[in-house]
C-alpha cells in the first residue's frame, strides 16, 4: 500500500508560519509589559514567549522537511523529524522553567521594585487570549493530521494562555493588597507550571525517536484484521510497528496455503492492505511477508478446501497483542 510522505499540507504549514509570525508580536508586548512593570511574573510570560518563537520555527521548519517526498535516503519519508523538533521544544520550555524558578528565588531574597501591574495586567491579558486561540487552532489541526509537533506546540500555547490566566489572577491580588513578595510567588509556580509542561512534551517526544511500539494502535490493527479474517490467512505473528511523523509503518508474517502460487498469494496481499486503507486511510501503509503453513498450521487452519491435509483442524486462534507479536508462527 503507497501512502503520501507525509501528510503534510500547505495549509499546515501556513498556520504554523502565522503561529511564528504572532508569537513574535506577542513577545514584544510581553517584554514591554515586563519593562514597564518590572514583574518576574510577566518576565515569566515574556521568557516563554521567547520560547515561543524558538519553538514555533523549529516546528515549522521540521513541518517544512516532513513535507518533503522520500527519496533514496529516506525511505520512510522525513517525518521522523517531528518527535526531534516536539523534543527539542520540551527542552526549551523545561529550561525556562528553571530559568523563571532560579530568578524569582533570588529576588524573593534581593527584592526587586515593580510599578505600573495595571497596565501590564492588560497587555498580557489580551496576550494570553491571544495564545488560546492560537493553542486551540494548531491543536485542531495536529489532531486532524496526526501531527504531533502541531499538538505540541498548540499544547505549548494553551498552556501559556493558562499560565497567563493564573498570573493576572496573581497579579490582581498584588494590585489590590501591595504583598509585592507575591510577585516572585507567582513567578515560581509558573516557572514549576513550565518544567511540568515541557517535562510532559519531552516524555511523548522520546518514545517515537526510539520507535517505541504504540500498543494502542497495535490492537486497532490487530483487531481489524481479526474482525475481517478469512480462512486463507491462517496465522498471524511478528507484527510490527513504527510511526514516521503522521505516517505508522506496519509489517508483519502471515501464514498462507504452502502450494499458493506468487499471484494468489499477491491476490490476498492486497485485501490485507486495502483493509488497512479502509479503515486508516493514509495515516497507515502495510507490508506483509507471506510464511508457507507447515504439518502443524493444519490444527488451527479451517481452510475447508485444502486437499493436502494431513491434520484435523482442531482450533482457530484469535489473534491479539498476546499472540501476534511473536515472532513464530502459532501452533497448539
Amino acid at each position: 500500500m503507497h501512502v503520501n510522505s507525509g501528510n503534510i499540507s500547505r495549509k499546515m504549514i501556513l498556520i504554523q508560519s502565522i503561529v511564528v509570525v504572532a508569537g513574535v508580536l506577542l513577545m514584544l508586548i510581553k517584554t514591554a509589559a515586563y519593562f514597564i512593570t518590572y514583574s518576574n511574573a510577566i518576565l515569566t510570560d515574556a521568557l516563554e514567549s521567547v520560547i515561543n518563537i524558538l519553538a514555533g520555527a523549529f516546528a515549522l521548519y521540521s513541518l517544512i522537511v516532513a513535507s518533503k517526498p522520500r527519496d533514496l535516503n529516506h525511505p520512510y519519508g522525513h517525518g521522523k523529524i517531528e518527535f526531534i523538533s516536539a523534543g527539542i521544544e520540551g527542552a526549551f520550555i523545561v529550561g525556562a522553567g528553571i530559568i523563571m524558578i532560579v530568578k524569582a528565588v533570588y529576588n524573593l531574597i534581593f527584592p526587586q521594585e515593580i510599578s505600573d501591574i495595571d497596565i501590564g495586567i492588560y497587555l498580557t491579558g489580551g496576550a494570553g487570549l491571544i495564545n488560546f486561540l492560537l493553542g486551540g487552532i494548531l491543536i485542531f489541526y495536529g489532531n486532524k493530521n496526526n501531527s504531533i509537533i502541531m499538538q505540541a506546540d498548540g499544547k505549548h500555547l494553551i498552556s501559556d494562555g493558562v499560565s497567563t490566566v493564573g498570573m493576572i489572577i496573581g497579579l490582581s491580588i498584588i494590585y489590590f493588597t501591595n504583598y509585592f513578595w507575591l510577585d516572585n510567588v507567582v513567578a515560581i509556580a509558573f516557572g514549576i507550571i513550565l518544567f511540568v509542561t515541557g517535562w510532559g512534551i519531552l516524555k511523548k517526544s522520546v518514545p517515537g525517536i526510539m520507535d517505541e511500539a504504540d500498543m494502542k494502535v497495535l490492537e486497532e490493527i490487530i483487531n481489524v484484521i481479526q474482525n475481517n479474517r478469512q480462512d486463507n490467512w491462517i496465522d498471524l505473528h511478528n507484527l510490527r510497528l513504527i510511526k514516521y511523523g503522521s505516517v505508522y509503518h506496519v509489517d508483519c508474517h502471515m501464514t498462507m496455503p504452502w502450494y499458493f502460487t506468487v499471484k494468489e498469494a499477491h491476490a490476498e496481499n492486497l485485501k490485507v492492505e486495502q483493509l488497512i486503507q479502509k479503515y486508516f486511510g493514509e495515516k497507515a501503509e502495510m507490508f506483509i511477508h507471506f510464511d508457507p503453513c507447515k504439518t502443524t498450521s493444519c490444527k488451527i487452519c479451517k481452510k475447508s478446501d485444502c486437499k493436502v491435509r494431513e491434520n484435523a483442524f482442531e482450533k482457530q486462534l484469535t489473534w491479539g497483542l498476546d499472540n501476534s507479536l511473536n515472532q513464530s508462527q502459532h501452533k497448539l
